[in-house]
Parts: C-alpha cells; structure tokens; sequence
C-alpha cells in the first residue's frame, strides 16, 4: 500500500493512492496513522479494505506527512562512501548518528523555511524508514519486521550551523521544515527491495544529486539492529538513512539554497517531492 495523511497542517486524514494514482479518502477505516495504526497487524487489516468503495480525495488537496506524532527522528550521516569523500571526511567505521526534532518534519510539497540567520542551506535526498513496533536489541536477520514502511526524506541541513558552530550536528538540521517526508509511505509488500532504489533530487530543474540505494554503506536492517543496541526504537519513529553525493557543501565553488529555490526529488517506487525555500517567517 501508499498510504498518505492529507488536508490541512495539523487536521490531515489518513488515505492511500490507488491504482489510478488517485488519493482515496481512508479515515472511515483509520483516522490518522500514528504509532497506534502502524502496527502490522493494523496495516494487514488495512490491505483487506476495498479501495474503490472508499471516497475520492479532491485532486490538488495537500499532502501531510505520512506520519504523525513521530516520537523520534533520527538519522544517519555518511552513509554513502562517495559523499564522505566530498565532503572530505573519512568512511565511517560504524553508523555516525544524529538527532533531528520531530517537529521539523512537515509535507512533501510544503515550503521550507529559511532560518533567520542563515548563510549555508543545503540539501539532502535520502530514503527513510518507519518503524512499526517496539524495537529493542533486534537481530538483524529479523530487522525487516520492525519496519512499516518507505518514505522519501529530504534531510534539509544549515553547514554553517552544523559544522561551525560548535558541538553536535543537529544545530544544523533540527530548524522547522528541516525533514520534508512523503509523499507516501509505502509499506514492505509494496517495496521487496529498499537496497536498489534509484534517487534525484533537482534543484531549479538542475539535476545535483544521482545515485542508487544499493551503494548505501549500511543497510536498513543492519541500522535497525545496530541503532536499538543503543536505544529503544518506538512504533511511528523515522530513521533517515544518509545521502548520496552531490550535495551544495561539497561543489566546487559550494553551492547553497537561497529563498525562491525550488527543491525536486524522487526516488523510485517513493514518489516525489517539490518544496520551494521561502524566508523565514519569524
């Protein structure tokens, strides 16, 4: 299934794609999907529903993210051996990980917000994870069955806050609008494969950023494993999973966003996403 939430920011309704590729009204099923629809069970019971008994969403309706109320947001950085190296640091050893907030998570399409003093916004094309139950101490032969589903993640990120302004990382990627997700989420039935995906992201109809998800130093399963060593992973979290090369820090001259910018991104099987950079609106 694609399963989507959509409608206004804060009052989104939980609905799937169809065949058609129409939005199909779900919330007589399912109100939202939140850490307590997710589960697999809930997500089998979902697969019996009859989709073309279900309402058609008006095309041009906003979509949300394809979760809610997600009760950590982490990600993980370098975990593609070309993009370490333009960057100029070395190929991580073990998963490097990081916090982004909750609440910088907004739609696929929605627009992204400059922070007030800003200088070096940057961009970020990832395929993230959703888990679907409780995860702790996983093994990785059986990590696959923690996770709901797929999503495209645009780990949006300020170098200057990340890397100059002293201590962790996630100075630079936790402002409001940092974690554009969507446009769907697809669970496992749909997407066999998560490791063979390929990815773009476009800025101002410029392709920057190609690449394929089989070059990915560290599988899903393995992060799935290797991050509940350290944590307990909650049904509803979202885990980004890295980028591959082509990001604005590491051009020479660098590159970086500025308001008017318009972000596109794809990756296969995961739909699209278009967010424009707009001023802050403090």
């Amino acid at each position: 299934m694609k399963l989507v939430r959509f409608g206004p920011k804060g009052r989104e309704k939980a609905g799937l794609i169809d065949a058609q590729g129409q939005i199909r009204d779900l919330s007589g099923h399912v109100a939202d999907f939140t850490s307590e629809t997710l589960a697999p069970e809930r997500l089998d019971a979902l697969a019996g529903v009859d989709v073309a008994s279900l309402p058609v969403v008006p095309e041009g309706t906003r979509l949300g993210p394809p979760v809610a109320k997600s009760w950590n947001f982490i990600a993980v950085g370098l975990n593609y051996a070309d993009h370490a190296k333009e960057t100029g640091q070395d190929i991580p050893k073990e998963p490097i990980l990081f916090n982004k907030l909750g609440n910088c998570i907004s739609g696929p399409n929605d627009d992204v917000l400059t922070p007030l003093t800003s200088e070096r916004m940057d961009w970020e094309i990832e395929i993230a994870f959703v888990i679907g139950k409780q995860a702790r101490y996983v093994k990785e032969a059986y990590a696959l069955d923690y996770v709901a589903g797929y999503c495209i993640c645009n780990d949006v990120s300020e170098r200057r806050f990340q890397s100059r302004r002293g201590g962790q990382w996630m100075k630079g990627k936790c402002a409001e609008t940092f974690g554009p997700l969507g446009p769907w989420l697809v669970t496992k039935d749909e997407m066999p494969d998560p490791h063979n995906l390929a990815l773009e992201l476009k800025v101002n109809g410029e392709v920057k950023q190609t690449g394929s998800t089989s070059t990915m130093i560290f599988s899903i399963p393995f992060l799935v494993s290797y991050i509940t060593q350290f944590c307990v992973l909650e049904p509803g979290d979202v885990v980004t999973t890295g980028t591959p090369p082509g990001v604005g820090c590491g051009m020479k001259p660098p590159q970086y966003l500025k308001p008017g910018d318009v972000m596109e991104l794809a990756i296969e099987g995961l739909g699209r996403q278009r967010q424009t950079v707009v001023p802050s609106g403090a």
